[in-house]
């Protein structure tokens, strides 16, 4: 593959299980680095991570050996553990069952990132129900 080339951006969203507003924003000083690090963990990359008490954007570069599915579910999984062993969020955490994934383009980088560094002004003027459902 060495003459191959992947660009694989890729905008993960994904809200607490019954949109339960868990993440204060303390923990989330913590969650998000924390979630940066399991994709540096298991082969892949995150430009940047945030949210807001009941969602989670992360800006992720998949290589081509991982797939999405395979990603989200790590993510979910490793943080949902974590906060579960730390007690970080209360009584049993859990995220929801779906997510949203969208590609993003190199030109549209740092647009998402401001875009996610934003969420809690954003939210502010739009839920996620309005904008994701």
């Amino acid at each position: 593959m060495s003459h191959s080339y992947s660009s694989n951006r890729i905008h993960l969203i994904f809200s607490t299980k019954n949109r339960e507003k868990r993440i204060s924003e303390e923990l989330q000083t913590k969650l998000w680095p924390y979630m940066a690090g399991i994709a540096r963990n298991h082969g892949f990359e995150t430009i940047n991570g945030g949210g807001v008490e009941d969602d989670a954007h992360t800006l992720l570069i998949l290589s081509p050996t991982v797939p999405l599915s395979k990603a989200i579910q790590t993510i979910k999984a490793c943080s949902s553990k974590w906060l579960n062993e730390t007690g970080s969020a209360g009584a049993r955490f859990n995220w929801q069952e779906g997510y949203g994934a969208f590609s993003v383009s190199a030109s549209q980088t740092a647009e998402v990132i401001r875009y996610i560094d934003n969420q809690a002004s954003h939210h502010a003027k739009r839920s996620y129900e309005v904008e994701f459902l």
